[in-house]
């Protein structure tokens, strides 16, 4: 008996192996496919379990449907308005970008907009509160954590405000990240008290026939205000501490950058959230899907040519991995990219390091420490190849964690968004990019990296070298599980 209960292991173990052969490398990037296979290899019954659970980075048949079907109202009410300023010239490369853009199912580029960043994390909250509060029509509010606290009192308060004058609320919050938010109770008693219109994204409920892969995320942050005012980037609706008890204890703060927008682009802001709540919820937003060119486009000196760029695994390309690359290889002589989860794939490293070949300056902010071990382990891990290949890394001191997500080239183009530069952006999380170009944002986007490196230090090539062995072993291993998608 014990014998044939072995056999028929060893028979399970070679079936898993030779079907692990056939189907994991199938549409995968080499590396993945290969860490795939050797946990299944290594560990075959847990790997191949864990296969089950998150080896899919595509989302529900149903749910793709919906996405595509939106996508192409979008496109089909957007056609041929790309209506942008004249008053400086194009770089040569732009234009095949916003082609790329397009294609890959983006908004189209729009002139006529004004931005304003805003680095300092309470008065972004101060900020949106107060547009909440001059709100007549309608308020839609897209965070991948929104929580209740003391910081966010007012902004919640606001939202109630606005209920209670008659304007519609509407609210989308990811699930799995917000009920992992200290506080989530008090958060979803305090939205149904309020009576805004509210759903969580991607929700994890297979009771309720509501299933997917779990680590799939909506990771947008997005708020726009009766289609007039428009906010994104990359901070969520909680304290700067995130309530958590070991960010506490280290006294760890988040460092965001947010920017402010008026203008048509505030339209496509708008179809973004409009398409996720169809996702969501079935209702498609006709009264609310106003077209971008309502808005009057003025020839002002300072106004700025932009197009949203969304992204994730509800589009059939890597939207903003092939933006990013885009802009990477037609830089022509700096490129300044800040990203708390820098953890690239071979095609953007080699982006980066051909950048420096071809002579251009390349600097990347990233945080002193981190707040995911293994993510920040799988980020140093880098550090080498970069600095010998002459990329400059600041890093951004303790007790702050620089969760700002952007980057400039040259002195004509910026992104600026909630993307991270890492394999789970570029696969697994739904994003949201703005690609702005204008002399006037850049400079302002300078002088966020400027106030950057002045409380950073530079890491050397030399002080790197003294890492110790079980640092690197450790940043090595961390590299490994990253490919896992």
């Amino acid at each position: 008996m014990a014998v044939a209960v072995v056999l028929a292991l060893l028979a399970i173990d070679f079936v898993i192996r030779v079907i692990a052969v056939i189907v994991v490398p199938r549409n995968r990037r080499p590396s993945t496919g290969i860490a795939w296979l050797m946990a299944i290899f290594v560990l075959p019954y847990v790997g191949f379990l864990l296969f089950l659970l998150i080896g899919s980075y595509k989302l529900p048949k149903s749910r793709r449907d919906k996405q595509h079907a939106i996508n192409e109202f979008i496109i089909e009410t957007t056609e041929g308005i790309e209506k942008v300023s004249d008053d400086h010239p194009w770089p040569p490369w732009f234009r095949s970008v916003v082609e790329l853009n397009r294609n890959l199912g983006a908004m189209p580029l729009v002139g006529g907009n004004t931005a304003t960043l805003i680095g300092d994390y309470d008065d972004s909250i101060r900020q949106m509160t107060a547009d909440i509060q001059k709100a007549h029509r309608y308020v839609h509010a897209e965070f991948y954590i929104l929580s209740y606290d003391k910081t966010t009192k007012p902004f919640f308060e606001a939202l109630d405000a606005a209920v209670k004058r008659g304007v519609t609320v509407r609210v989308l919050l990811d699930h799995i990240a917000s009920v992992r938010a200290p506080g989530h109770r008090a958060t979803v008693k305090k939205l149904n008290a309020m009576g805004v219109s509210w759903h969580f994204m991607l929700p994890v409920q297979p009771l309720k026939g509501k299933w997917q892969r779990p680590d799939l995320r909506n990771h947008r942050k997005v708020l726009v205000i009766d289609g007039e005012v428009a906010y994104m980037g990359s901070q969520n609706v909680v304290d700067r501490s995130y309530n958590k008890r070991g960010n506490l204890k280290r006294g760890l703060k988040w460092q965001d950058l947010m920017t402010r927008l008026e203008g048509p682009i505030v339209a496509g802001i708008n179809a973004i959230f409009i398409t996720d709540w169809f996702s969501e919820s079935g209702e498609l937003l006709l009264r609310e899907t106003r077209a971008i060119t309502d808005d009057v486009i003025e020839d002002e000196p300072d106004a700025l040519d932009m197009q949203v760029v969304p992204s994730g695994p509800g589009f059939d390309g890597e939207n903003n991995l092939r933006l990013f690359l885009a802009l990477l290889y037609n830089a022509q002589r700096k490129i300044i990219i800040t990203s708390p989860y820098f953890v690239p794939d071979d095609s953007m490293m080699y982006a980066i390091t051909t950048a420096t070949e071809r002579g251009v300056e390349v600097q990347l902010f990233v945080s002193e420490i981190g707040d995911q071990a293994l993510v920040y382990h799988a980020q140093r891990s880098y550090y080498e190849v970069l600095l010998r290949a002459g990329v400059r890394i600041f890093m951004y001191q303790a007790p702050y964690i620089l969760h700002s997500k952007h980057f400039t080239i040259d002195d004509d183009v910026a992104v600026i968004g909630s993307s991270n530069m890492d394999m789970r952006s570029f696969s697994l999380n739904m994003e949201v990019s703005l690609m702005v170009r204008g002399h006037e944002f850049v400079e302002q986007m300078r002088q966020v990296e400027d106030g950057y490196r002045a409380v950073s230090r530079e890491l050397t090539l030399e002080e790197w070298r003294k890492q110790p062995l079980r640092s690197t072993i450790l940043d090595n291993l961390a590299r490994l599980t990253s490919a896992i998608q």
